[in-house]
């Protein structure tokens, strides 16, 4: 996933049409386990806009402050984690019909690497960090 949006969320839908790749679902789409309160960031489809921007543009757009923060990188490394939080139902990570669960380590998404673990854990505001 690599950035997540909060509860802060007020359903605005200026993050939405910022992605260059189609990651955040609006609060009414069954794919959202957020159904009905906020937006949610797809965690197998965000690319924290690598190849499209130097920084988020969800976060650029946003006009909630500490709405869009970090989150783990959707690499192999941290397959246990959003395996985990799916199960809880932080995630609702898409099933393809023959892959399975589209955890990282099934398919990988691109990261900003200067982005430290310590923020990513401590969900740091994206915004913050530009």
């Amino acid at each position: 996933m690599a950035v997540m949006i909060t509860d802060a969320c007020i359903n605005c839908g200026d993050c939405a049409s910022e992605c260059p790749v189609a990651a955040i679902l609006d609060e009414g789409n069954e794919r959202n386990p957020y159904n009905g309160e906020q937006f949610y960031v797809k965690p197998e489809s965000c690319v924290e806009c690598v190849g499209h921007a130097d920084t988020p543009r969800c976060a650029e757009a946003c006009p909630t402050e500490g709405c869009i923060v970090w989150d783990m990188p959707y690499t192999a490394d941290f397959t246990e984690y959003y395996e985990t939080k799916n199960e809880e139902g932080v995630y609702k990570i898409r099933v393809h019909k023959k892959k399975g669960l589209m955890l990282p380590s099934v398919k990988a998404q691109p990261f900003m690497e200067e982005i430290t673990a310590d923020l990513r854990e401590s969900h740091a505001p994206v915004a913050d960090s530009f």
